[in-house]
C-alpha cells in the first residue's frame, strides 16, 4: 500500500490521499486564545509554504477562538484535542476543518460517540493520533516494551472503535521519537490500512538535531511511497518546520518550485568569504518562490566552474572575485563585494 492507493480525504479546501500531493503541516506555538498572534503566525507560515495548520485547544476559550481565527486565514485549520471530549465538540462547532484526538484519552465510548456524531454532522475528518509515549500498558506488556508493532496495534484498535460507530472519514498518525521505530511502524500500518497517513518524527529535537532526524525518518518513509501529510516537529520557530519540510519534499522530487541552492563546503583553496555569501544567497532566494531553478555558490576553480555550469545560475569564486555563470555560460567577472547584487539582478531578470 502506498499514497497512490490511500483513500482521498478532504480537509477544508485541500484533499489528501488518493495520490494527491503530499501536504505540509505545522502547528502554532502561540496561545490559541490570542487570536491576533495566532493569525499572524499562520499567515507567516502560509507564506512560507504551510498547507495545513494545527492549533492547541486546551480550554473552551481556545475552542471559541477558532471561529475568529478561521475567518482570517487561507489554509485549513486543525484542532488538537486531548482528554476533554467537550472541547472537540466545541472546536467542530467553531469551524475546525479537522480534529486530532486520541480516542484512548477522550474517555468512555459514549464520549467518543458524541465526538464522532458531531464530526459526522459537519462532515469533517478525524485524525486518530497515537504516539509511542502514550502506548497502553497492555501493549507494552504484550510486546515486551514500546515497539512499532504495539504502536500500530494501538492505532488500528482506535480506528476500529470509530469505524464501529459507522464513521470512516479518518486520517491516521503514528509517531515516535525513535526514527527506526517510526519507519518500521509506518511500513507495517501501510500494509494494514488504506487511510491517509500524517507522518512525522515526534519530539525530534532542536533545529539542528530535529531537522536531521526528521529528514532521515521522513525521507525514508516518503521514498517508500508512504505518507500523505508531513510535519517536521522542531523545538523552535514553526517557520523552520515549514522550511525543512519543503526542502525534504523537494529533495525527494515530491514538490516543485522555489530556488534550490547548492554550495561547496569550502577548503583551503577558497579565496572569497563563501560561507557568508552562501548564507546571504539562501536568504535572498527565499523571496523567489515562483522560480523553479538551481543556484550554485562555489568557492574555487577546481569544481566551481563545472558545478556552476550545471546550475541555472551560479557563482564560481576566485581571488577576491567570482565568475557569474548563467545556463552554462560565463556572463562576466564580478568583484567579491558585488557578487550577491549581481546574482540578485539575474534572478530578477529570470
Amino acid at each position: 500500500m502506498n499514497r497512490e492507493h490511500t483513500r482521498a480525504v478532504r480537509i477544508g479546501d485541500r484533499i489528501i490521499g488518493g495520490g494527491n500531493p503530499v501536504l505540509i503541516q505545522s502547528m502554532c506555538n502561540t496561545k490559541t486564545q490570542d487570536v491576533e498572534a495566532t493569525v499572524n503566525q499562520i499567515k507567516t507560515l502560509t507564506k512560507a509554504g504551510c498547507d495545513i495548520i494545527r492549533v492547541a485547544v486546551p480550554d473552551m476559550e481556545a475552542a471559541g477562538a477558532l471561529k475568529k481565527i478561521k475567518e482570517q486565514i487561507a489554509i485549513p485549520l486543525v484542532a488538537d484535542i486531548h482528554f476533554d471530549y467537550r472541547l472537540a465538540i466545541a472546536a467542530i462547532q467553531s469551524g475546525a476543518d479537522k480534529i486530532r484526538i486520541n480516542p484512548g484519552n477522550i474517555g468512555s465510548s459514549d464520549r467518543v460517540r458524541a465526538v464522532v456524531e458531531k464530526a459526522r454532522e459537519h462532515d469533517i475528518p478525524i485524525r486518530v493520533g497515537v504516539n509511542s509515549g502514550s502506548l497502553e500498558k497492555n501493549l507494552i506488556e504484550k510486546y515486551g516494551g514500546v515497539t512499532a508493532e504495539g504502536i500500530v496495534e494501538s492505532a488500528l484498535d482506535k480506528v476500529r472503535m470509530i469505524e464501529e460507530l459507522g464513521y470512516e472519514n479518518l486520517v491516521i498518525s503514528i509517531k515516535s521519537s525513535d526514527v527506526l521505530m517510526c519507519i518500521r511502524a509506518h511500513e507495517l500500518i501501510a500494509r494494514q490500512s488504506d487511510y491517509p497517513l500524517h507522518v512525522g518524527i515526534t519530539e525530534a529535537g532542536t533545529l539542528s538535531s530535529g531537522t536531521i532526524k526528521s529528514s532521515v525518518g521522513l525521507g525514508i518513509i516518503l521514498h517508500e511511497g508512504i505518507g500523505d501529510t508531513i510535519r517536521v516537529s522542531l523545538t523552535g520557530d514553526p517557520l523552520e518546520e515549514v522550511k525543512a519540510a519543503r526542502l525534504i519534499l523537494k529533495t525527494l522530487g515530491l514538490r516543485k518550485g522555489g530556488v534550490e541552492v547548492v554550495s561547496c563546503p569550502t577548503c583551503g583553496r577558497t579565496r572569497i568569504d563563501l560561507i557568508s555569501l552562501a548564507n546571504q544567497v539562501e536568504e535572498m532566494v527565499s523571496r523567489f518562490d515562483h522560480l523553479d531553478i538551481k543556484v550554485a555558490v562555489m568557492g574555487c576553480v577546481v569544481n566551481g566552474p563545472g558545478e556552476a555550469r550545471e546550475a541555472d545560475l551560479g557563482i564560481a569564486g576566485g581571488i577576491g572575485e567570482g565568475l557569474l555563470i548563467k545556463k552554462g555560460e560565463v556572463i562576466r567577472k564580478v568583484p567579491e563585494d558585488q557578487l550577491l547584487h549581481a546574482l540578485q539582478e539575474e534572478l530578477m531578470k529570470m
